[in-house]
């Protein structure tokens, strides 16, 4: 049976911190006087008024929370989180529609970093903040964010951090849930401190410098400019988002053992992050080597190009520094591969995981031994420890559901008048919670303001399940999990 005064109570408390961060925003729209300070107001008296009531309403919760209270509440967490989020750009009119700014904001929380927005140059400083702050709390996840501020705050912690975490081994730093989830923030603070520095070192404004490290280290991409990190027209600064963007791609936990440890060597020893590096470097060579020889870029830009654009779509960035539709067509098949290959588990990116990606290799490489040796017993082991056969069929399941949502969405937005590879690479940015598409109709560089409302709609459930990792809401649609007892 489903605990609605538990559900009320966290949504309750959740929506209090939706209303400090828009706090944050109303502050720097303030700090700027611009014309979206009336909107930031009204959105946190809402936002208040509303958590006020659902605390009240869930007032007489315990703490004792079901596996099936904790996949309906990260689920309404992240709903009802982007309806508030939409307010400030609606009350403000600088995004009129409702679905575009849901979609706007879905996109932020998720870490997609799609937008409908042709002009962003034209927001107020206010509302570019409360962009680059959505994407940056939810690198890591709404609850598992409160998890780590206000533990109190969300009961059955540990059932609710596995309804939202990624990948599918998890790994704890520490017994209490809490005490990790505030080492794990620790990381990703240094990594966006670390940012913002190196961003300011090579010239970048202190604003700029601020967002551009929440997208980055969140891997979510939005950008305070149209032209995103095209518009600083400066390597080094391309280099300094390409090095962040591949560690916010890392696994956290990993980082913060080979920190404690000082020891480099530690992520090395990583069979994920191994397999990560081999991508990443291989397939900026390969666009590498196509840039210079059918575009005439010189060894330097090529290179910086192929990587960044390569870290950027792997990760699920979506930050760009050249316009990859002008690309070999050859090298859009190698973003898209990026696109669903993802980085590692347990970081921000999105997409299908590396650790994912591996172990099939791993499955397959055995059903060719078991060909030839039928009754031999093959385990797989990553990083030495054995995966047990359960984790097998759920891996197998998940990407069996993950190619079917790809399939059937794709031919939903085919069947709008979209072309067939913008379609397709628009599934799986929205699902990989990547960010751009690849195509002639709707470029890299360009937003999907065009789309037809109901694919708008369809994209942002597509992030949602995409960032959540299917089954968390899938199984929110199953008879059983409403009839069982």
């Amino acid at each position: 049976m489903i605990d609605k005064s538990i559900i009320f109570k966290i949504i309750g408390s959740l929506l209090f911190i939706e209303a400090l961060l828009l706090l944050a925003c109303l502050f720097m729209a303030i700090g700027y006087q611009e014309d979206d300070v009336p909107a930031f107001i009204i959105t946190i008296i809402l936002t208040t008024l509303t958590g006020i009531v659902l605390r009240y309403l869930g007032r007489n919760a315990d703490n004792n929370m079901s596996r099936r209270d904790a996949y309906l509440v990260v689920t309404l967490s992240w709903i009802i989180f982007s309806f508030f989020g939409t307010l400030p750009f609606i009350i403000s009119g600088y995004i009129p529609s409702f679905t575009d700014a849901y979609f706007e904001t879905m996109s932020g929380f998720t870490t997609t970093g799609a937008t409908i927005i042709d002009d962003v140059d034209k927001l107020p400083h206010g509302l570019l903040f409360w962009r680059s702050m959505t994407q940056w709390i939810g690198g890591l996840g709404i609850v598992f964010f409160t998890t780590a501020v206000l533990p109190s705050f969300v009961g059955g912690s540990v059932k609710v951090f596995a309804a939202e975490s990624t990948g599918p081994i998890s790994s704890r730093l520490h017994p209490r849930l809490s005490t990790g989830a505030k080492w794990i923030w620790v990381v990703y603070l240094v990594l966006t401190i670390g940012c913002v520095l190196s961003f300011m070192a090579c010239g970048m404004g202190w604003f700029d410098s601020i967002n551009y490290a929440m997208g980055s280290t969140a891997t979510g991409g939005f950008s305070t400019h149209t032209d995103s990190a095209e518009f600083f027209r400066s390597p080094a600064i391309e280099y300094v988002a390409t090095f962040f963007c591949f560690f916010s791609g890392v696994n956290f936990t990993l980082m913060y053992m080979a920190a404690k440890h000082r020891s480099i060597k530690m992520m090395f020893k990583s069979e994920e992050f191994r397999f990560y590096t081999f991508v990443v470097l291989a397939f900026s060579l390969f666009i590498m080597a196509e840039l210079m020889i059918h575009n005439g870029y010189d060894l330097e830009k090529a290179f910086r190009c192929g990587i960044f654009q390569v870290v950027s779509f792997i990760t699920t960035t979506g930050l760009f520094n050249d316009d990859a539709g002008k690309w070999p067509h050859v090298t859009w098949v190698v973003l898209a591969t990026c696109m669903f290959l993802g980085a590692c588990s347990g970081s921000t990116s999105g997409g299908f995981k590396s650790i994912r990606s591996m172990m099939m290799l791993k499955i397959m490489r055995n059903e060719f031994k078991q060909i030839l040796h039928p009754n031999a017993v093959l385990p797989i082991h990553v990083d030495g420890s054995n995966i047990p056969y359960q984790k097998r069929v759920t891996l197998l399941s998940f990407l069996s559901v993950y190619l079917l949502i790809c399939l059937f969405a794709s031919f939903a937005i085919i069947s709008a008048g979209i072309d067939n590879t913008n379609a397709i690479t628009i599934t799986l940015s929205s699902l990989g919670n990547v960010g751009p598409s690849l195509g002639l109709e709707i470029g890299p560089t360009m937003s999907w303001s065009m789309l037809p409302a109901w694919i708008k709609w369809l994209c942002s459930a597509l992030m949602l399940i995409g960032r959540l990792e299917i089954f968390t809401i899938l199984v929110i649609f199953t008879p059983a999990f409403w009839r069982d007892r």
